[in-house]
């Protein structure tokens, strides 16, 4: 077993030598000093290395952190947008296809049922009593007709929207439920008129090709004759507004006048009052100035 001897530098190193005796037994190896500084250096500088690479982060991952912020953000309001969408459709399926059939095809029915409790039959022909204007036949076409005049407006609602809400479901621009709310308010007219045309032919037969036609021409001579009344009621208001405008400034004019005229009579007044007042000061003094004899005297009262 060797031996060291141990030797301490100036500098705090430790320098450890092997005895001669030891270097035969070594097999001549040369002496082997170790540095105990140099060691505790070179390891602190090799942890200070390794401690600077771990607080060393990558710059791409704050990029990912904000490229993952930035899709979250769109996400969020890609899906915001959606529902408010969602809600806009949602109110427009309530007001524009929440259609209701008028209150003339029930009238219908009931009238019906009257006329064949009065022996009305299908299909019969107008003729003796049953085709005056007061017969069960001229009673319920009028009926009808009446009938489909009031549905005139939900046909041609659902003409003007079915381009437009085919567009929109072909490109995918409508909620699904707007398009089921149309697609039931055109199934609920495509019915009535099919069901007004099987009437008419039970009336008279071969009316069916002809009673929407005349249904849309009615229509609009009432529409007209409404738009006419309308207008007729609107200029006789604004007549009647003009004239009673036209009484207002006339009434103010004779309200301004007379006025005028009060004020002129109330300033002569005043100036003939004034001119008295003169009259009677110039009276009171003499042609020379002096004053008239007797002026303050008091006269005796009478007894």
């Amino acid at each position: 077993m060797s031996t060291q001897e141990a030797t301490v530098n100036p500098d705090g190193s430790t320098t450890f030598t092997t005895p001669p005796e030891a270097d035969a037994s070594s097999g001549g190896f040369d002496d082997t000093t170790t540095n105990s500084g140099e060691f505790f250096n070179t390891t602190d500088g090799d942890a200070d290395d390794a401690f600077v690479g771990a607080k060393e982060t990558d710059p791409a991952l704050y990029l990912g952190l904000a490229f993952l912020f930035v899709v979250v953000i769109v996400i969020f309001m890609v899906m915001k947008r959606r529902r408010q969408e969602d809600e806009f459709f949602n109110q427009l399926d309530g007001e524009k296809f929440n259609l209701k059939l008028p209150a003339a095809v029930d009238e219908y029915y009931q009238i019906k049922d009257k006329c064949m409790d009065q022996g009305w039959e299908p299909g019969q022909k107008a003729e003796g009593p049953e085709g005056s204007a007061t017969g069960p036949h001229r009673v319920l076409a009028q009926a009808l007709m009446k009938r489909c005049i009031a549905d005139i407006p939900l046909v041609t609602h659902i003409q003007k929207e079915s381009a437009g809400m085919n567009k929109l479901y072909s490109n995918s621009m409508c909620s699904v439920k707007q398009w089921r709310s149309y697609q039931a308010a055109e199934q609920m007219v495509s019915t009535e008129v099919d069901e007004v045309r099987a009437e008419a032919d039970e009336i008279e037969p071969g009316w069916s090709q002809v009673i929407w036609r005349q249904a849309m021409q009615y229509h609009n001579m009432l529409k007209q004759r409404h738009e006419m009344e309308a207008k007729a009621m609107a200029a006789q208001a604004e007549k009647k507004k003009a004239e009673e405008n036209k009484a207002l400034m006339e009434k103010r004019r004779e309200e301004e006048k007379r006025a005028k005229e009060l004020a002129a009579e109330k300033a002569a007044a005043e100036l003939i009052k004034a001119e008295e007042r003169e009259k009677e000061s110039k009276s009171a003094f003499g042609t020379s100035g002096s004053i008239k004899k007797g002026f303050l005297t008091s006269k005796p009262k009478k007894k």
